[in-house]
C-alpha cells in the first residue's frame, strides 16, 4: 500500500508563489509517474502536471510557463513550484502517483489565491 502526504497549502496573493510538497511511503517499485491534480469548488478534478521517473515532465496549458514539477526519487518526493499564482488557481491539490498497475491520491492540500 502507498500513501501519500501533500503539504505547503496556504492563502496568497494573486501575483505571488508557493511550493506543494508531497511524501511518498509504502512499497514503490521502479518507473513511478507522480503528478499533481486539483479541483476547484463546483469543478471537476483536473491535471495540472506530471514527471517521470527518468525526469520528463508535462504540464496542462493554463500552468505552462508559472509552474514546475520536480521529484527526488530517493526521498520518494514530488514537488510544485507555482509562481505568478491568479485566482483560478483556487483549488485542492491533490497529489497522485501511479505505480505497479496502480493509482494513488492524497488528500490533497487547500491553495487559495486571493487579495
Amino acid at each position: 500500500q502507498v500513501q501519500l502526504l501533500e503539504s505547503g497549502g496556504d492563502l496568497v496573493q494573486p501575483g505571488g508563489s508557493l511550493r506543494l510538497s508531497c511524501a511518498a511511503s509504502g512499497s514503490i517499485f521502479s518507473g513511478v509517474v507522480m503528478g499533481w491534480y486539483r479541483q476547484a469548488p463546483g469543478k471537476q478534478r483536473e491535471f495540472v502536471a506530471r514527471i517521470f521517473s527518468g525526469g520528463i515532465s508535462s504540464y496542462a496549458d493554463s500552468v505552462k510557463g508559472r509552474f514546475t514539477i520536480s521529484g527526488d526519487n530517493a526521498k520518494k518526493m514530488v514537488y510544485l513550484q507555482m509562481n505568478n499564482l491568479k485566482s483560478e488557481d483556487t483549488a485542492v491539490y491533490y497529489c497522485n502517483l501511479i505505480n505497479g498497475g496502480h493509482e494513488y491520491w492524497g488528500q490533497g492540500t487547500q491553495v487559495t489565491v486571493s487579495s
